[in-house]
Parts: C-alpha cells; structure tokens; sequence
C-alpha cells in the first residue's frame, strides 16, 4: 500500500509541477513589470526542480509519471490564450496565475490526503509543491 500510494502521489505531483510550467511559459512573455517576470521565472526554476527531484522519485519505483490531464491542459491554455488576446496586462496575468495556483493548492491537497500511505519524501515533495503555489499566489496579489 505504501508503494502504491507513494506512486500515485508521485503522479500528481509530476502532473502538477508539469501544469504550473506550461502555465508560466504561456504567460511570462506578456509580463510588463520586470519584478512579476523576476517572481514568475524564479518560481518556474523551483517547479523545475521540483520536478528532477519527482523524477528522480518515480524512476527509483520504476514509473513514468503521469502527464496533466489533456483536457485541463487544452483548457488552460485556451482560457489564458482568449484572455491574454483581449487584454494582456500584469492584471489579466496575475488573475489567471492566482486561478491555476488555487487549483493546483485544492487538487494537491486533496492527493495529500487521497494518498496518505505514502512515504514521507513523496508527502515532503507535495507539500513544497503546494508551498510553491501558495506563496506565489501571495507574491502576485499587488498586481490583482
């Protein structure tokens, strides 16, 4: 049950670290203020090894990872692709970035607790997962 929890776990984490990337690579090309660019990159630098450390993970249990899912992918990237259309600004930027991180802190959480057998690196990695998101969505209010 450990293994398989710490797995699964492992997933969502893979899958959201994955989300948070792709959702800074569509916007950070828009970003006018040079202090938001500064915070986006460097959180896409902790995503990123975030994401080596859940690789390294997954490939000690012999598993691939789990790609977000397409459906949530496509959505994404239309909902920030529309909205960016009709006005890019820091505003729009910070909005959908405070949206994705919300849900990544709810969907993290809720696999935090889904999987609770898993091991504590796993549940460690998560929890900075969720950390990363939560404190980003507080570093980017001043541009709501």
């Amino acid at each position: 049950m450990i293994e398989q929890d710490t797995v699964r776990l492992l997933r969502e984490c893979d899958a959201g670290v994955q989300m948070g990337m792709e959702a800074i690579d569509e916007v950070i090309g828009f970003v006018g203020a040079k202090d938001l660019e500064d915070r986006l990159s460097a959180c896409r630098r902790e995503h990123s090894q975030l994401d080596g450390e859940i690789q390294a993970q997954l490939h000690r249990f012999h598993d691939q990872g789990k790609d977000a899912n397409p459906m949530a992918r496509g959505m994404s990237w239309l909902k920030t692709n529309v909205r960016l259309s009709m006005h890019a600004s820091d505003h729009t930027i910070a909005d959908l970035m405070t949206d994705g991180c919300n849900m990544g802190v709810k969907s993290l959480n809720k696999y935090l607790n889904q999987y609770e057998a898993a091991d504590e690196k796993s549940k460690d990695i998560a929890k900075r997962l969720i950390n990363l998101e939560e404190q980003l969505a507080i570093d980017i209010r001043k541009y709501l």
